[in-house]
């Protein structure tokens, strides 16, 4: 069940404001590193752009993740701009990564077929080896270089070309947006571009952990989830990752009923439950070797989707 507002602004919840509102903050945030880059020393620049990386991780896995699923607003025409605003803010296109989003809910970190492709490709298992997931450093690290905006913009022209042309926008914006930043002061981009790439390395760290140890097979433990209060408040309930694959339409503000409503599901078919931040996954007490978060993904019998 999907929520329903009346509200004029919002298309399912008032709450949907405090990520909209987030999202413009992080947009701030980038300008704000720019004004400030000739007045600030090294010693402030380097943990504010620590911050950046950070955020983007943030953004990609709570604000924008939420906004591909549920958009916010009513209104078709707020939706596109928002859409762009995340896009120069993140540093890629949201209607690219929407269809990348797609395809990794189609695939659900499935394992590779007899020729070694996946259906999500975002799959931790799509570079490992014998049905085991890839290691985290070289997923975390080289992820970024594989990422193919043709194979996403070919994808989307078959169902719109519409569509696609609008994530073409949405690159020309952004290259533009950050061209003109680097002609007023080309030191500021030499400054952003390791902090840009690193935050990208932070969410594919985040989405390594949402899905190691847990069970391609199994549509209820397709995802692994985090309970952490502070982290779930602040990442928009982006803990609860196997309640969203198992019901991915559903709102964020129902995570918590719903996982109230199938938790004793989700126990016996061996849902996997980290205790700390995904993106703090590998401190985990009860993390499994790569080994056996490979097998355990062949333990669990198949239950139907619902």
């Amino acid at each position: 069940m999907r929520v329903k507002t009346n509200s004029l602004l919002f298309a399912h919840s008032r709450w949907d404001v405090v990520p909209a509102l987030a999202g413009v903050a992080h947009f701030a945030f980038v300008l704000f590193l720019f004004f400030a880059f000739k007045r600030l020393s090294w010693w402030a620049l380097i943990p504010l752009g620590l911050v950046y990386s950070v955020s983007i991780s943030w953004n990609v896995n709570g604000v924008s993740h939420n906004f591909l699923h549920n958009r916010f607003f009513r209104s078709a025409i707020l939706n596109r701009i928002y859409s762009i605003l995340e896009s120069v803010t993140c540093g890629f296109s949201q209607v690219l990564y929407e269809d990348i989003h797609r395809r990794h809910h189609m695939g659900n970190a499935d394992l590779p077929d007899e020729k070694g492709k996946t259906i999500d490709p975002l799959s931790i298992y799509k570079h490992g080896h014998d049905g085991h997931p890839e290691n985290p450093w070289t997923y975390v690290f080289i992820s970024f270089f594989r990422d193919d905006p043709r194979e996403a913009f070919d994808s989307i022209s078959r169902r719109n070309k519409s569509e696609a042309r609008w994530g073409i926008v949405e690159i020309a914006i952004f290259v533009a947006f950050f061209t003109t930043l680097g002609v007023l002061n080309w030191r500021f981009i030499l400054y952003f571009l390791p902090f840009w790439y690193l935050g990208h390395c932070l969410s594919y760290l985040n989405g390594y952990y949402l899905h190691f140890g847990g069970n391609p097979d199994v549509p209820m433990a397709w995802g692994v989830s985090s309970y952490h209060r502070l982290y779930n408040w602040l990442w928009f309930n982006n803990g609860y990752h196997a309640e969203h694959h198992y019901r991915p339409r559903l709102h964020w503000t129902q995570m918590k009923d719903l996982h109230r409503e199938i938790g004793p599901q989700q126990e016996a078919v061996g849902v996997r439950v980290i205790r700390p931040p995904h993106a703090l996954g590998f401190l985990d007490p009860d993390l499994p070797s790569r080994d056996e978060a490979g097998v355990a993904t062949k333990a669990v019998a198949a239950m139907p989707a619902e």
